[in-house]
């Protein structure tokens, strides 16, 4: 083995058997896949309403009001991987025009104005009735009576709502009466309710059961409650009023019912790229999924010994890597015609290879396609409005409002977002990241128990750009799960919140795994690092120059060693970066594992 042998000892073992696993960034979550999979559904019930509860107990993360994608094969076609598009458009009123009269020159971090269509629910209610088995009744259950009943309360949650009380209390007050009730920030273990979601989602079961259809008709009945009743006419209502956005300004939102009810999630080819005996699928370049698969491709030249994480060389030729991936993501990425085929051939991969030197590089490297001009954003090393900087500095960027899950570069935690994993006994597969209306998104619509969420800031209001704010056009999505595939069957279904982050902390684990013979929770445990060296997606779209973050127990040769190369390393913590889980199935024998991340003590796998 050319890389370095990984620690015996590991957080937790990887989890083995032959009947079922699930694997998320919440054990209450995972339970409920787990029992699912115990009361006879399939991985795609189990998904559905392991998601459907990651909006309850971890809504600092994720909420009804944001999306999701998924990547996903079944057991009678366990080679063909498909994409779960649940990543909503701007609406037709959302215009550069429109924003720009509204004075801004970025697209906010929070309220409402950075709302797409929200797209997660419809697209897990579209899973379960193409390839679920259950009612709507039955896979909604553990969601509605953690809503309904209470669960205890994340101490994160509550660091992320002490952070934005202020916002609230002046603000947003629908999101201080939700989440501060009398008050007050509830305390860590406190047993919280959300009685308003529980009646929303009983709602949807009951606009099912008033169908006296077929199973997927009552699904249906739902999805259309949510696109065209009671929920979409109070989101509409909901961003009437002016409120505060991160700009500093307040401002409507342009959310409108005819953008709710003419959207629906749906299904689309997964894009792939082969390395080292194995298929890797991800969502199209309207995600930056692809972006994973360029730097596999970009690293697939080197040797063995150029593609270990833990050593300086590997470290330093990851980023290398990921960094002319992401620049690519940056200039030709987006809801729109993207030459993919181009960016992943061959020839162009050792052309962007051949950059690689034993020098970290300090500048924004997209490649040439020709015909094309890449886009070339504008780079800003810090950016915060006057109106928001004493806030800003009073409580750190949560205040903002804004929270997306990422690790800012200080490797302060700023939040996260929100991944799940099932694979069952029959060999249906499937890893979702489920994102976006998080409590901090936007102020709460107090008769739904949720918010919108803000992915349009991941657009530019310049025109021309690949991911130019355009109504009906998804927004580049961070949200980007990954399936791994073997001689035609899925094996592998894993994935990472974190932003900008996400591919960057799978491409270790894959590394780890198909080349170095790691298991899963072996590499799931092991140092990891990422770029920042590159415009972030969120809001202010920041960048810095070389910055590297590295979790300390990397060690401090490799860091010193990264450090002279050029990189400018900020240190983390031990165990502070990575959010991944995974499970995995082998076709010839049946067995099947599951890993989750220990960091934070919240994610867990279960299965047997």
């Amino acid at each position: 083995m050319t890389f370095t042998r990984p620690e015996p000892f590991t957080t937790r073992p990887t989890l083995q058997g032959t009947f079922g696993m699930s694997a998320s960034t919440h054990w209450l979550a995972t339970a409920a896949a787990q029992a699912v999979l115990e009361r006879g559904g399939n991985a795609f019930d189990a998904a559905t309403a392991g998601a459907f509860v990651l909006h309850v107990v971890e809504p600092h993360l994720n909420g009804p009001g944001g999306d999701m994608t998924g990547v996903f094969v079944t057991a009678s076609d366990p080679g063909t991987p498909v994409v779960l598009m649940g990543q909503g458009p701007a609406p037709a009123a959302a215009t550069v025009e429109h924003y720009r009269d509204e004075g801004l020159d970025l697209v906010p971090g929070s309220g409402a104005l950075a709302a797409a269509v929200p797209a997660a629910v419809d697209a897990w209610l579209l899973l379960l009735r193409d390839h679920g088995t259950w009612e709507l009744a039955a896979a909604l259950e553990f969601a509605v009576g953690y809503a309904r009943d209470g669960h205890p309360m994340l101490g994160r949650v509550g660091t992320t709502i002490a952070a934005v009380s202020e916002l609230f209390r002046q603000h947003w007050p629908s999101s201080a009466e939700l989440w501060m009730p009398g008050g007050r920030v509830p305390a860590e273990g406190e047993l919280i309710r959300n009685p308003a979601y529980a009646r929303t989602l009983e709602r949807l079961i009951e606009a099912g059961q008033e169908s006296s259809g077929s199973r997927e008709a009552r699904i249906d009945a739902g999805r259309r409650e949510w696109r065209e009743g009671f929920v979409a006419r109070a989101m509409v209502a909901s961003v009437q009023t002016p409120h505060r956005h991160s700009s500093g300004t307040d401002h409507r939102g342009v959310l409108d019912l005819a953008d709710l009810a003419g959207f629906e999630a749906g299904y689309e080819p997964a894009a792939t790229v082969e390395f080292r005996g194995h298929t890797i699928a991800k969502t199209g370049p309207w995600g930056q999924g692809p972006a994973l698969l360029q730097t596999l491709a970009i690293l697939d030249g080197f040797e063995d010994r150029f593609l270990d994480p833990s050593t300086e060389l590997g470290a330093h030729t990851i980023l290398e890597a990921q960094k002319l991936a992401l620049a690519d993501r940056e200039a030709y990425y987006g809801d729109t015609d993207v030459p993919l085929a181009y960016l992943l051939s061959e020839d162009y991969c050792a052309g962007r290879r051949a950059l690689i030197t034993d020098r970290a590089s300090h500048e924004f490297r997209p490649g040439r396609v020709p015909g094309r001009e890449p886009y070339l954003p504008p780079l800003r090393t810090q950016y915060t409005p006057p109106e928001l900087a004493s806030l800003a500095s009073a409580a750190g960027s949560a205040a903002l409002g804004v929270g997306e899950p990422t690790v800012a570069p200080s490797g302060e935690t700023r939040g996260d977002t929100c991944h799940i994993d099932v694979v069952d006994r029959w060999g249906n597969m499937i890893s979702a990241t489920p994102s976006g209306g998080w409590l901090q998104s936007s102020p709460a619509i107090p008769e739904l128990g949720f918010c919108l969420g803000t992915r349009l800031q991941m657009t530019w209001l310049e025109p021309g750009t690949p991911s130019t704010l355009t109504p009906g056009k998804r927004p580049r999505t961070t949200l980007t799960p990954t399936l791994v595939l073997r001689d035609g069957c899925a094996v592998t279904a894993l994935g990472s919140p974190g932003g900008d982050q996400q591919d960057q902390w799978q491409l270790p684990y894959l590394l780890r795994t198909i080349v170095g013979g790691y298991s899963p929770q072996q590499a799931i445990d092991a140092p990891t690092f990422h770029t920042t060296s590159m415009p972030g997606s969120f809001w202010p779209r920041t960048w810095e120059p070389g910055g590297a973050v590295v979790e300390e127990r990397l060690g401090e040769d490799v860091i010193a060693g990264l450090e002279r190369r050029g990189h400018v390393v900020t240190r983390a913590g031990g165990w502070t970066l990575g959010r991944l889980s995974a499970v995995v199935r082998d076709p010839a024998t049946g067995v099947l594992q599951a890993a989750a991340n220990p960091r934070g003590a919240q994610g867990y796998a279960a299965g047997r």
